[in-house]
C-alpha cells in the first residue's frame, strides 16, 4: 500500500472522528510499515480512537513483528485503558526489552487499576525474571507516584536475593492493601 493511501485513510479517520473496525484493522496493519512516519501516524490515529482501538491493539501485542508489538504497547500506554492490563502484563515477558519497557510504562500510565492483573500474574509466575523486572518498575513508580505504603513490602520482595519465594506472600499483602485503598 502506498503512503498516500495510508495517509488518506488516517486523514479520513481524523475528519470523521471515529473509525470502523475495518479502518482500525488497517491502521493496525500500518504499524508494520517499514516507513516510521506511516507507523507513527497509524499509532496516533489508533490513540485518537481510544477505547475503540484497545482490543485490536491488545491483539497486536502478540504479533510476531517486534515493531508492531512496540507500537501497540506505546499506543496502549497513551490510551491508558484499564482493560488492556492483562495484555500488557503478558507483554512484560516479551522477548524484546524495548517492548517490555513500553508495556511497563503503559501499566504505570494506567495506574492502580493495573495492579490486579499484575499481582495475579506474580502469584502465578513468580519465577519469571522478566515479569518480576517489569513488575518492579511498575510497583516502584506506582508506590512513589501514589505514595501507597502497602506496595513497599512487595517492592522489597521484588528486590530480595530470592524473590520467587518472597513475592507471592508480598503480593497477597499488596492485594489486601489495594482492597482497603479502594474501599
Amino acid at each position: 500500500m502506498k503512503e498516500s493511501e495510508t495517509g488518506g485513510r488516517q486523514d479520513k479517520v481524523a475528519r470523521r472522528g471515529s473509525a470502523d473496525s475495518t479502518t482500525i484493522h488497517s491502521l493496525i496493519a500500518d504499524l508494520a510499515s517499514k516507513d516510521g512516519r506511516v507507523r507513527e501516524r497509524a499509532r496516533k490515529s489508533l490513540v485518537a480512537e481510544r477505547g475503540r482501538a484497545v482490543s485490536a491493539l491488545i491483539g497486536a501485542l502478540a504479533d510476531q513483528r517486534e515493531q508492531v508489538r512496540w507500537e501497540a504497547a506505546k499506543a496502549l500506554g497513551c490510551i491508558g485503558d484499564p482493560s488492556s492490563g492483562h495484555g500488557l502484563v503478558r507483554t512484560l515477558e516479551d522477548e524484546d526489552p524495548g517492548v517490555r519497557w513500553l508495556a511497563a510504562e503503559a501499566l504505570v500510565a494506567i495506574g492502580l487499576e493495573a495492579l490486579v492483573p499484575l499481582l495475579q500474574a506474580l502469584i502465578e509466575r513468580a519465577d519469571s525474571l522478566w515479569l518480576r523486572e517489569g513488575a518492579h518498575h511498575v510497583v516502584h513508580n506506582l508506590a512513589r507516584k501514589n505514595t501507597k505504603e502497602f506496595l513497599l513490602p512487595l517492592l522489597a520482595a521484588l528486590e530480595d536475593i530470592d524473590p520467587s519465594v518472597k513475592v507471592p506472600l508480598a503480593v497477597r499483602v499488596a492485594l489486601d492493601g489495594l482492597t482497603k485503598a479502594k474501599g
